[in-house]
């Protein structure tokens, strides 16, 4: 089996700064979210309860946030962190579509935009979706 550096060609400096800021936006995002969720203000408290969970789960649910946007954070785990949040998101999407929530579309485009971020500065991932340029 060859390396990952035989098989891949090198990132570009441009593909990398690309691909951590498209990144930023949905991994401030979510870190902003999940503290939020560990304090329990009367907001996410409400926002809970609305959408038919019980205020027991929301400590459990901020730590899942935060636990799966470190992972997606840590380099070599990237891509299990990527998949991880894809879940989650998955889930928040569902959520909002159950209730009739019109923001379901943001946990969508914050999907999209963590995977074309590690899409664009994580080479292991090309050969698995390879674009024609």
């Amino acid at each position: 089996m060859l390396a990952a550096t035989e098989t891949t060609a090198p990132v570009s400096k441009k593909m990398l700064w690309a691909g951590y800021v498209i990144s930023a936006l949905p991994v401030l995002g979510l870190l902003f979210s999940g503290i939020m969720t560990l304090m329990k203000p009367a907001s996410v408290v409400e926002a809970f309860t609305q959408f038919g969970y019980p205020e027991s789960m929301i400590i459990g649910i901020g730590i899942l946030k935060l636990a799966c946007t470190i992972v997606y954070l840590i380099p070599r785990t990237s891509v299990l962190g990527a998949i991880l949040l894809a879940a989650y998101l998955g889930g928040a999407t569902a959520t909002n579509v159950r209730i009739g929530d019109p923001s379901f579309l943001a946990p969508v485009v914050f999907g999209v935009l963590l995977w074309l971020g590690l899409y664009l500065r994580e080479p292991r991932l090309r050969p698995l979706l390879p674009l024609r340029r």
